[in-house]
């Protein structure tokens, strides 16, 4: 009850907010009591139906607002947009991302080019914005989403994993330069979870790969959000620059 109090004084914006793991981070966060501000492209079905849902059931709020995260430069523009809306951030979950999977070689540049873009120089430009009004504050907490794929790799996401492995060594040094102002930086890594990313998989390559899992099963997407809920509460706030798996043990 006392966590869920002061949730309802936070607001956390959650970028790729409108589908999968990203609406689902954003749902668990709604429900715990934040004000969360999800973000992304385009305004899905799903995502409405869960604003929905939260004015309905409470006790925190869902919102939406539509950004596209190849414009780098317009980044600014929206962290002062959602400022104005929303008062000062509390939290930041940089969920965002895309995977081409194909191979290297073959890929054509523009692909590559777009995974780092959104995958890696979004959220660190879009952190910047938002972690100076956190300094200002003496508060914050932001939260990565990487992949255990950085750690493992994988044939054929190679950019992808690339991305995800900056995303790691970004927010242990980040959690170095802004701790001493109250601001915790950690990161998840999740193992493949069912969501569009793994659509592209056939039956056989799924079931090959839970076969390496400790427990036989995939991580869910409520699995990671509830990591990422422990990481923006009170209860990790001498938790920081660390990196925590939820994979089913992938990883063991």
């Amino acid at each position: 009850m006392l966590e869920s109090k002061a949730a309802a004084t936070r607001s956390v914006l959650v970028t790729g907010g409108s589908r999968g793991l990203g609406l689902a981070i954003a749902q668990k966060l709604a429900a715990t009591g934040y004000r969360v501000i999800a973000v992304a492209r385009n305004k899905s079905k799903d995502v409405t139906a869960a604003m929905a849902q939260a004015d309905r059931a409470g006790p925190g709020t869902l919102a939406f607002v539509p950004f596209d995260f190849n414009k780098i430069d317009d980044i600014p523009k929206l962290v002062r947009s959602v400022r104005r809306e929303f008062g000062p951030l509390f939290g930041l979950v940089n969920n965002a991302a895309l995977g081409h999977l194909g191979a290297l070689a073959t890929m054509h540049n523009s692909k590559l080019e777009e995974q780092v873009r959104v995958n890696t120089l979004a959220p660190i430009v879009l952190t910047k914005y938002v972690v100076r009004g956190m300094m200002a504050d003496g508060v914050g907490r932001i939260v990565n989403v990487a992949s255990i794929i950085g750690v493992t790799g994988y044939s054929g996401l190679a950019a992808y994993a690339a991305t995800k492995t900056s995303m790691i060594g970004f927010t242990r040094s980040l959690a170095r330069e802004v701790g001493r102002l109250g601001i915790t930086v950690n990161a998840v890594a999740p193992g493949f979870l069912a969501t569009d990313m793994t659509h592209g998989f056939d039956a056989e390559t799924m079931q090959k790969v839970m076969r390496r899992t400790a427990l036989r099963r995939f991580a869910e997407v409520e699995d990671v959000a509830n990591a990422v809920e422990f990481l923006l509460g009170d209860k990790a706030r001498n938790i920081t620059g660390t990196v925590l798996t939820v994979d089913a043990g992938a990883t063991a």
